[in-house]
């Protein structure tokens, strides 16, 4: 059974390899999520140490998901906004690992940032996603709302135009 948990900011730092690790397998396997390939374990590291440090001052929160006390995928909510928009966070960064996919563990993390979300005070998450990927499909069956596409958005890792595609949730 998956443990999904929020990381301290102690943890998060701990957890760099590990987060790396999964950040790379999804680059490699074509996510559009803000890397290009080739992209390696190491080249991630800088991006958790700035995670572990939003965490730190508040401005994040980083869930996991473990098996076998392995992380095999995360998802964030930025949840520092601008004054005007206090009951509104940011869904980033939805990753599993190739190895541990068709598990539901995407679902058990949405679920879980959503709470997590909740209880912080925010009633209006976002994301975007990249048109047409696996991905994209995930949201509308989690209860997300499609707004609309924006064209070459992006580029895939691999290079070439990437659209994506705006959601949003209301949560209850």
């Amino acid at each position: 059974m998956p443990d999904i948990r929020t990381l301290s900011a102690e943890e998060a730092r701990a957890a760099i390899p590990a987060l790396s690790e999964v950040l790379a397998d999804c680059v490699a396997g074509g996510a559009s999520v803000g890397f290009m390939q080739p992209y390696a374990p190491e080249d991630a590291e800088s991006y958790w140490h700035d995670v572990a440090d939003a965490v730190a001052a508040g401005g994040n929160l980083l869930l996991v998901a473990e098996l076998g006390g392995s992380i095999v995928g995360t998802v964030q909510v930025g949840a520092a906004q601008m004054p005007n928009q206090p009951h509104r966070g940011d869904l980033k960064k939805l990753l599993v690992h190739r190895s541990a996919r068709g598990r539901g563990l995407a679902r058990l993390l949405m679920d879980a940032a959503e709470r997590e979300a909740r209880k912080r005070g925010k009633t209006l998450l976002v994301l975007d996603t990249a048109t047409g990927s696996d991905a994209e499909a995930i949201y509308p069956r989690l209860g997300w709302e499609r707004v609309g596409v924006i064209p070459d958005y992006a580029l895939w890792p691999q290079g070439g135009f990437c659209d994506t595609t705006l959601f949003y949730k209301r949560l209850a």
